[in-house]
């Protein structure tokens, strides 16, 4: 498989892609319904959750640093804990993580596409829409590897456009900030609004995801730590901007009370309904770029497992097509993932299973309190002295595990944690017990 397809930028823009372009979009009106229509409450909760994400990659980036195997997350887990965790945390990325994910912003895809070609807006047309944008991508992504890398690219620079019009707009000539009053010290007492963390945390969420294709950064032991450094200081900003800027311009009713037209209904109050459809074209881009990245790093995983023998099949995960120079069954098994997740998606919007959520949520606070072991050896590491910094080996675990901490205190706050925390852990369990007990007694 060729290696070193991307350059620094590409892998800023991968996490920056990732991160930017879908949650912060159809989100803020989840974090304002918790947090009571409240935006310095919203605000708070930004700023508390970036903790976990900025000391997250601080921390990750440690680990990033020593290795260039593929797999990311999982690789870490197997080279730094053990084979069997490793195992472990393939198996719930590759089964539950990435692909609830890669199933939401399918659908925000489907979302949008009706939106900018004003489709009329069913369930079932918006999960047919998203279906055919992911396809589109997967299919590119397979073609030709470099041309999924380029439009990846493309997509960051195209998604800051409405995040900053919008954010700036709302600051100049929105509202007279009377949105913006202190927060009584109630209000932040009470438990409510600890569950604008799980919207918040899916906003965030996705920086872990460029770990996956480390393999294929150029000089990935010095690129992807930047990367991860960089980016998350880029979307802690942009974020506030934007959230601040259309809560100032539409007003946190009016938001709460159109849901995820929200920013459509910003844009035409900005440009007239004309303008409106040029800013949605780049929003819908946007998320299509979110799309991409996940995209770019589900198909590979199967692959990942594959090579180190932790998923049934090995040998044919990690055939390489002479053709595409890829290793196509891996993402074939990656589509059928996605297309089970998409489908149970379906009937938990259908049936109204996930009150002001979606089936991604609890996936991603779950894999929050994961990422808790990849912290402690990261200060183990810096223990035996291998990480001289203070900083670096002890000071950003600390504050990335509070960090992962608050953001799974906000995910138990849905009704459904148990159930679907349950089935984390059975996934979890089962790719631990895979290898333990059918590749190292093999």
């Amino acid at each position: 498989m060729q290696q070193s397809r991307y350059n620094l930028f590409t892998a800023i823009a991968l996490i920056v892609g990732v991160v930017i372009g879908s949650g912060i979009f159809f989100k803020s009106d989840n974090i304002l319904i918790a947090t009571g229509g409240s935006v310095v409450l919203g605000i708070l909760v930004f700023v508390v959750a970036a903790i976990s994400i900025v000391f997250g990659c601080l921390t990750i980036a440690e680990l990033a640093a020593r290795t260039d195997h593929p797999g990311g997350v999982l690789t870490y887990a197997k080279e730094f804990i053990s084979p069997s965790m490793g195992s472990a945390y393939g198996w719930f990325q590759t089964f539950i993580y990435l692909p609830t994910i890669t199933a939401i912003l399918a659908w925000v895809s489907g979302i949008y596409f009706c939106i900018l070609f004003n489709v009329n807006q069913t369930l079932e047309i918006q999960i047919l829409a998203g279906v055919g944008c992911f396809f589109v991508l997967f299919a590119t992504n397979i073609f030709s590897a470099k041309i999924g890398g380029y439009f990846q690219s493309a997509a960051m620079v195209i998604k800051l456009i409405p995040l900053v019009i919008i954010g700036f707009a709302g600051l100049l000539f929105g509202g007279t900030g009377e949105h913006f009053t202190s927060t009584a010290v109630s209000e932040i007492a009470s438990t409510g609004w600890i569950g604008a963390i799980a919207p918040i945390a899916f906003s965030f969420d996705g920086w872990i995801i460029s770990t996956s294709v480390a393999y294929e950064i150029k000089n990935s032991k010095r690129n992807l730590p930047l990367a991860l450094v960089i980016s998350p200081l880029i979307i802690l900003a942009l974020y506030i901007v934007y959230f601040v800027g259309i809560s100032n311009l539409v007003g946190p009713a009016e938001i709460m009370n159109v849901g995820d037209a929200h920013l459509d209904f910003a844009a035409t109050m900005i440009f007239g309904p004309s303008g409106a459809k040029i800013l949605m074209l780049f929003v819908f881009i946007s998320v299509l770029g979110t799309l991409n990245g996940l995209v770019m790093a589900m198909i590979r995983m199967p692959y990942a497992l594959g090579l180190d023998q932790m998923i049934p099949k090995s040998r044919a995960m990690t055939t390489i097509s002479p053709r595409f120079d890829f290793p196509v069954n891996s993402a074939v098994f990656a589509l059928i993932i996605v297309i089970f997740w998409l489908t149970v998606h379906y009937f938990s919007q259908k049936y109204t299973l996930f009150p002001n959520s979606d089936i991604s949520e609890i996936a991603i606070v779950t894999s929050y309190l994961l990422y808790l072991g990849l912290y402690y050896k990261v200060f183990i590491l810096w223990k035996k002295k291998e990480i001289k910094s203070v900083f670096r080996g002890l000071i950003c675990p600390i504050l990335a595990s509070i960090g992962s901490l608050i953001i799974f205190s906000g995910g138990i706050q849905n009704p459904l944690f148990g159930l679907y925390f349950a089935i984390c852990a059975i996934v979890f369990g089962a790719g631990y017990s895979y290898y333990r007990y059918y590749v190292i007694k093999k």
